[in-house]
């Protein structure tokens, strides 16, 4: 996206320039009927904007519970099979569990179906300076050591990520949302990167469905930050249904 970008010193002026426009107009040291009426004016604007916001987080929440719902109810037999899978692989556990940061910083358990070699963690700091993500905060590399046979495949097709739906339905993720970071990458945002954590974070998002592990950093910010600033339900559903193909493809997944 090509928006000008202003200094936080420009947005702080134009963040009192509009307190003090609000204050003049809705503040309550006017009298008499015209103050009065003032009052309401803010009072039901106040009002109005808490329902319409409250109601939008209400139907996403309801949307996220009954999809995840029945994903979880239709999608157990794929769960068995990988989990069969993995299991047989190395004998090692069926789910690899990291903490991740969702909304506002909160931290929370996060699974994914191990995809990887038991000790891959400790193995991770030997390989950074391999990663495709060349000077960037996230960690990617197209041809990982670590992964084992049924861990290409599941991740090829992302059912790796499967286990999270329950992470959704539970209320620390949502079906489309940012995906939500680990805390060593976190520790490097910059303010502007932190846009990512004001909303819930998700299966699903737009650099998902348009390129995956291809995307550079700044550009996921920037897609990130596209759907935070127009999300809508509308847009969600859109986005669930673009994240079929861009799966069976398999295109940035590794």
């Amino acid at each position: 996206m090509d928006t000008e970008k202003k200094s936080p010193l420009i947005e702080g002026q134009q963040r009192v320039a509009l307190m003090e426009e609000l204050l003049k107009k809705y503040g309550s040291g006017t009298i008499g009927p015209a103050g009065l009426f003032s009052r309401l004016r803010y009072w039901r604007k106040k009002y109005a904007w808490m329902i319409v916001v409250g109601g939008a987080k209400l139907l996403k929440r309801t949307f996220d519970v009954l999809g995840s719902g029945v994903m979880m109810l239709c999608l157990w037999p794929i769960f068995l099979v990988v989990a069969l899978c993995i299991k047989f692989t190395d004998g090692g556990p069926v789910l690899f569990w990291q903490t991740r940061i969702g909304l506002w910083g909160k931290e929370f358990p996060f699974p994914k179906f191990r995809s990887m070699v038991v000790n891959a963690e400790a193995l991770k700091d030997e390989l950074l300076e391999q990663s495709d993500h060349e000077d960037s905060i996230t960690f990617k590399m197209k041809k990982d050591p670590r992964i084992t046979w049924i861990g290409r495949i599941i991740r090829k097709l992302s059912i790796d990520e499967l286990p999270q739906v329950w992470c959704v339905f539970k209320g620390d993720m949502s079906l489309v949302g940012p995906r939500p970071p680990v805390p060593r990458e976190v520790a490097e945002y910059t303010l502007a990167d932190r846009r990512r954590l004001e909303i819930m974070p998700g299966l699903t998002c737009i650099w998902q469905v348009s390129g995956r592990g291809d995307i550079p950093f700044d550009e996921q910010v920037e897609l990130d930050v596209q759907y935070i600033e127009s999300r809508s339900l509308w847009f969600d559903i859109k986005l669930l249904l673009s994240t079929i193909p861009a799966v069976l493809l398999g295109k940035g997944a590794y």
